[in-house]
């Protein structure tokens, strides 16, 4: 019997319908899959500084998962750089990581002493295929969606929940897989989605420790942060090595001092501030995107070529300084009609050479100061 399937394309950004009988299918994934268990690394784990990833981490959002269509070039950009933590490098939004796809990729990757990071996202798709080795079936997505979320992010999407044990058992699965390809930092997006409502009755404890366990096992080191919002409970914070969230810039690259950035209506955290930044480990902040026209890289990305580099320094050093890291753009997501410079497509920015924006030159120039 012939049925169809949705699946993502080999560059993870549209979804593709051809037919394929149900049979063949779940072979092909099963094998795949199975040939990953026991992988060695792809790339030795590294000992983590805190410190280089704050000073000389960039974003590089699914320069693992061939994202930008040309992972040659995205490639070439990272190995001409000295980026030393390439955070999202790993990506799971709407889509489960193909972990062949990233060994190959890492493979072509030159620089040495790297921290790779992958992000956990609150995206999934409920007709997502993805083979469990562990107890010989195939998740079920539809059964780790949180309750009133479906089509959260489009058709056949919901946000998934910590509280569903099969998510926890699909966490569980794909860090260990990370870490077996030599994944060393995990971002869990928008927490706040993810976990359970009551933070006292969190998750998180249970997930984070689990991960660390397996971590010990491998004799690995790992960080693992979230991005947490306006959550100020220092307890809860504390379950991570790290909080992550961006700016909050204006057409003139300035950032405001309060907790909230007031161009939102509800208060959309600046993780800097005093209120949030004191009762984390650590914090790291980046131009954030979600691919609309008001988000940080499109405004960034239609600002001049100098302006760009101006906002980019300042940035860097403010943030620095105050011992927060900021992550460079070398990869994001952007509006396809924002009108500023793009990558490989309107809706994807890349800071290479070989594209218009052209910020690659300005960005090493920031992660070889001292």
């Amino acid at each position: 019997m012939q049925k169809t399937f949705i699946f993502l394309d080999e560059n993870n950004s549209k979804e593709v319908s051809f037919q394929k009988s149900s049979k063949e299918k779940s072979e092909k994934e099963k094998q795949k899959q199975e040939s990953f268990t026991n992988i060695s690394y792809a790339y030795p784990p590294v000992k983590i500084s805190m410190s280089s990833m704050k000073k000389k981490g960039c974003a590089t959002d699914g320069l693992l998962s061939g994202y930008g269509d040309n992972t040659e070039i995205e490639v070439a950009m990272i190995n001409h750089s000295s980026c030393q933590y390439l955070h999202r490098a790993l990506e799971t939004w709407n889509a489960p990581p193909d972990f062949l796809k990233a060994s190959k990729i890492m493979k072509t990757i030159k620089l040495k002493n790297v921290i790779y990071g992958m992000f956990l996202a609150e995206a999934i798709k409920e007709n997502a295929i993805s083979y469990y080795p562990e107890e010989k079936r195939f998740f079920d997505f539809k059964k780790m969606c949180r309750n009133g979320s479906e089509n959260s992010w489009g058709e056949k999407t919901c946000k998934p929940s910590m509280e569903s044990e099969e998510y926890r058992k699909y966490i569980k699965f794909i860090t260990r897989r990370a870490m077996d390809l030599g994944i060393q930092s995990f971002l869990f997006g928008q927490v706040y989605y993810q976990d359970t409502a009551d933070l006292k009755n969190s998750k998180i404890p249970e997930i984070v420790s689990d991960m660390k366990i397996y971590s010990k096992e491998k004799k690995m080191e790992i960080v693992i942060g979230a991005q947490t919002g306006d959550i100020n409970d220092e307890k809860y914070l504390n379950n991570f090595d790290y909080i992550e969230g961006g700016v909050g810039i204006g057409e003139d690259g300035e950032i405001e001092n309060g907790p909230c950035w007031k161009e939102k209506s509800d208060c959309w955290a600046l993780l800097w501030n005093e209120k949030y930044s004191k009762k984390a480990k650590n914090v790291f902040l980046h131009l954030d995107w979600s691919g609309l026209k008001f988000d940080d890289m499109d405004v960034f990305s239609r600002m001049s070529l100098e302006k760009r580099a101006e906002t980019l320094k300042k940035l860097h050093k403010y943030f620095v300084s105050r011992d927060m890291g900021f992550l460079l753009p070398m990869m994001a997501t952007l509006d396809k009609e924002n009108g500023g410079c793009f990558g490989p497509s309107p809706g994807f920015y890349s800071a290479s050479r070989d594209y218009s924006c052209d910020d690659e030159e300005a960005i090493n120039d920031i992660l070889k100061e001292k």
